[in-house]
């Protein structure tokens, strides 16, 4: 990037029918959406239109609530990339899986497997699995320790990385008069046993386009940052404040120097759920009629959930209480339960005032107001040192990600911060990052 202007990376967080809880419910939203192949190749294509870096899809091995106030299921994301790969051309393609309830092996060789078949546009958001309803799906009593799943992690990035690796660039010579197909010098056995893991290889799928899948991170506890600063080299991350986003994305710059990385190949990207309208009052009244969908129980619920304890925990017309303002050592999402501690004291909410705040982007920075204040703001944060570029979470889909791409976009296209077209074919060229030199290359 030396030379020319820094440019915003721009990521469309795709969830069903959008991210607030109650988007299911608006008249013109699809209730089924989860489950509709069509309408999230709408969105993948809506998303490339508007010439995004790439596409995000969550992810975890378990029912997302009980299935009463929200749509719990969800395609497997990788097969979901696979179909949306062939829909698409040059949008990159990202999903979450669990370290923690995958083998290296299998899932190096499904991330290998969606990079050759999209051109090089596959992404892994690595995650760790926080909750203990997770666990129970693989046979155990509750999940292992915070610290033990960021170990297991680490380990198994290693494992991945190696699997990636043995394949040589040069190991296919496929010469059919020799009959010769490979050079068995270069594929490379790895033989790794540690402490989770002993795996011999090599992989049976040819390293990937990219050298590896881009690595996406999304924990900002101490465990998850110094991951991070190790392997990352996208973050997704989720702040309320500018000031609690700046102080994070100078942290990460700072571990990911004190690990011997150029703090320039991480990208910090923030997520924001934007409101728009074409007048604030406008935006406010879009912002209540989602306000007024939710279902207060479906939200208390989700807030126990975090904090691991029971619903009856809390009063709805109280503070939180003062064990959880205690900030008890959790074995799940530490962050995020930082994070709602800290929003309540500092705004001193009510429970129900929490629900509330939480119902469009479980703890995002969400934004009320015109294309040209969303703009100021997504410039202000990204010139201002507290962002690379944004998660862009819309409240609805497809309506609110149309209403970025066709409002917002063309205000930082104005300014010179977002791509006209794309310059690149993978997802690592989109973010100006360089395919991994192989280990076992002599």
């Amino acid at each position: 990037m030396t030379g020319t202007q820094r440019r915003l990376h721009l990521n469309a967080f795709l969830m069903e029918a959008g991210h607030h809880e109650a988007a299911w419910r608006l008249p013109h939203s699809n209730a089924r959406a989860d489950f509709d192949l069509r309408h999230w190749i709408e969105l993948a294509q809506l998303a490339e239109r508007a010439k995004f870096d790439s596409l995000f899809l969550a992810d975890g091995p378990a029912l997302m609530g009980t299935g009463e106030f929200r749509p719990p299921g969800q395609l497997e994301p990788l097969t979901l990339l696979t179909a949306l790969s062939q829909a698409t051309s040059r949008i990159g393609l990202i999903a979450t899986v669990s370290s923690t309830y995958n083998e290296p092996y299998n899932l190096a060789r499904r991330l290998a497997s969606v990079d050759h078949v999209s051109g090089g546009r596959a992404g892994w958001n690595i995650v760790t699995s926080a909750g203990a309803d997770e666990a129970a799906n693989f046979g155990l009593d509750d999940r292992p320790g915070h610290a033990e799943r960021y170990a297991r992690a680490d380990e198994f990035l290693k494992v991945a990385k190696a699997l990636w690796d043995s394949w040589e660039s040069g190991a296919v010579v496929a010469d059919k008069a020799a009959g010769r197909y490979a050079d068995p010098e270069r594929l490379h056995r790895p033989r790794h046993q540690g402490t989770y893991f002993k795996v011999a290889g090599p992989l049976n799928v040819e390293r990937p386009p990219q050298g590896y899948p881009l690595l996406v991170q999304a924990g900002s506890s101490e465990d998850g940052r110094d991951f991070a600063a190790r392997h990352a080299e996208a973050i997704f991350t989720a702040h309320t404040t500018y000031e609690r986003a700046a102080a994070f994305y100078a942290d990460i710059k700072a571990r990911t120097t004190a690990a011997g990385r150029d703090p320039e190949g991480v990208i910090v990207l923030p997520g924001i759920v934007p409101y728009i309208g074409s007048t604030e009052a406008e935006a406010r009244a879009l912002a209540r009629e989602f306000d007024e969908l939710r279902v207060p129980e479906y939200g208390l619920r989700q807030l126990a959930a975090v904090f691991e304890t029971e619903p009856s925990a809390f009063e709805l017309d109280a503070p939180l209480p003062d064990f959880i303002l205690a900030r008890p050592k959790l074995e799940g999402s530490q962050s995020r339960s930082d994070l709602i501690i800290d929003l309540a004291v500092r705004e001193r909410l009510t429970v129900r005032q929490i629900i509330s705040r939480l119902g469009g982007g479980r703890g995002h920075f969400e934004f009320i107001g015109t294309p040209e204040q969303v703009a100021d703001t997504i410039i202000a944060w990204f010139e201002g040192g507290a962002a690379d570029g944004f998660n862009i979470m819309a409240p609805a889909l497809p309506s609110g990600l149309a209403a970025f791409a066709d409002h917002v976009l063309p205000i930082l296209r104005a300014k010179g911060l977002f791509r006209e077209e794309y310059e690149g074919t993978t997802l690592r060229e989109h973010y100006g990052l360089k395919v991994p030199e192989n280990q076992f290359r002599n």
